[in-house]
């Protein structure tokens, strides 16, 4: 390999690029007519431009996305997260074209991308998920038949879903019938796919995810566990690692289940797989077959560039030549998306009239914008990832409060005020946290807004 096509725009692109540059390899863009002059498209040795702003005609774009890989001569494709990156179709049509897909096969992604298959393969290779039905609802009686056997809360999923889409929470036998219709209906807007499945909702779970790593030689490796807790409306605030309150035995299980489950799916690359923790016990959620946003908080504690190490499986390299990965400090990341947490963390694109990221000791920041990048409504808000680290936790979440202190950023609302609310938060700094807290016990309506 020695030209790679990045099939993706932002922060991750940027961050591909990087990677690809440590291996000296070229380097070749994509953008939209609304990215013509985005970092990426700067940084990158060439760029070409796939159509007009709308995902569907650029970044989802297929056809022309093989047509300028094959046109500038690139040897791989790597997509990042979002966009195409766990699209079964996509990495097969890369393989078809006798390219190097940076990726997991495509019966892994599809094995995995079903919700429900994921979880029949779980249990087959003895990683006990959230009890729940394995087939495909075809009615609300069966909903109604799994409550009365398991009780309430319970969630009806979308089978093909993530993201917190095509999911709803019921916790009455009378709010069945129309989660079930609305689950559906939401379920083939977002996924072109009804299918929906129902299972227990655990209340005050924490949301943990084991990062691991497979080469095409068959052997994986475990790089620790992020949680992933701080959400709201199913969608990560904070993320960190190493899990506050974790044993080295939870650790160890953890590993030796995530691992058992890459492995019956044939998995290459890298990948994670989430799990709810919940009365010391692991219940499997779902592998996510990508690079994941977080990923940066897995590499500051670990020494390790997980997109090199994508890159470098792609081209054959043996993992077990890097022994057992072992754990160093403390890093939690913040994403700084364009949003107003006053208001309901509503979007707020807009041109970015100031930008000056913090530094020092401790402070990487990963982003793909520069003072008067526009963060537009046709993609993801997020501006920048703040990844902080320290020795321990206490050390890290003081630099936190210095870093977020010193971010400036100007023309578009921001997280940033939601960020330093939660590291006052008694139940954050005690490291108590679930996937409830921030939604039933943060109230964000009171911090100022970041505009200015």
């Amino acid at each position: 390999m020695e030209s790679l096509l990045i099939a993706n725009r932002g922060e991750i692109a940027v961050r591909i690029i990087r990677a690809a540059r440590d291996l000296g390899l070229h380097t070749v863009a994509i953008y939209s007519e609304l990215d013509r002059d985005a970092v990426h498209t700067e940084m990158a040795d060439e760029a070409w431009n796939v159509g007009t702003a709308p995902a569907a005609e650029s970044y989802l774009n297929i056809d022309r996305i093989l047509e300028v890989a094959r046109e500038s001569g690139a040897q791989a494709v790597h997509p990042g997260y979002g966009f195409l990156a766990e699209n079964a179709d996509f990495a097969q049509a890369v393989i078809d074209a006798g390219l190097i897909w940076v990726g997991p096969p495509p019966s892994a992604i599809r094995m995995m991308g079903d919700k429900i298959e994921s979880r029949v393969a779980a249990d087959a290779a003895g990683v006990p998920g959230v009890p729940g039905t394995l087939e495909p609802l075809t009615s609300a009686a069966q909903v109604h038949e799994f409550a009365a056997e398991y009780g309430f809360p319970i969630a009806i999923k979308a089978a093909a879903g993530g993201g917190g889409r095509g999911l709803k929470v019921v916790r009455a036998d009378d709010e069945i019938d129309a989660a079930f219709e609305s689950a559906g209906r939401e379920a083939e807007s977002w996924f072109g796919n009804a299918a929906v499945y129902v299972e227990r909702y655990l209340e005050n779970a924490r949301h943990i995810e084991a990062q691991v790593v497979f080469d095409t030689h068959g052997h994986g490796l475990f790089f620790g566990e992020r949680d992933c807790s701080l959400q709201r409306r199913h969608q990560k605030l904070v993320e960190e690692s190493p899990a506050p309150n974790f044993t080295p035995e939870l650790r160890h299980r953890l590993g030796e289940l995530a691992l058992a489950l890459g492995a019956a799916a044939g998995y290459v690359s890298a990948g994670t797989v989430e799990f709810l923790f919940a009365d010391d016990e692991f219940y499997f959620l779902e592998m996510n077959t990508r690079i994941q946003v977080e990923h940066t908080v897995t590499e500051e504690v670990f020494g390790v560039d997980l997109v090199v190490l994508q890159l470098q499986v792609a081209m054959g390299r043996e993992l077990k030549e890097l022994g057992d990965p072992t754990p160093s400090g403390h890093t939690i990341e913040y994403r700084i998306n364009a949003e107003d947490p006053s208001r309901g963390f509503i979007p707020t694109p807009g041109t970015l009239v100031r930008y000056r990221a913090p530094s020092g000791p401790g402070i990487r920041v990963d982003s793909g914008v520069v003072q008067g990048s526009t963060i537009s409504q046709y993609y993801d808000n997020m501006i920048a990832k703040l990844i902080v680290s320290g020795a321990d936790r206490e050390e890290a979440i003081r630099r936190s409060k210095r870093a977020l202190a010193e971010y400036e950023i100007g023309g578009v609302d921001t997280t940033i005020p939601a960020h330093q609310y939660i590291l006052e938060h008694e139940r954050f700094v005690s490291g108590d946290v679930s996937t409830q807290l921030v939604e039933s016990e943060m109230d964000f309506s009171g911090v100022e807004r970041s505009t200015a």
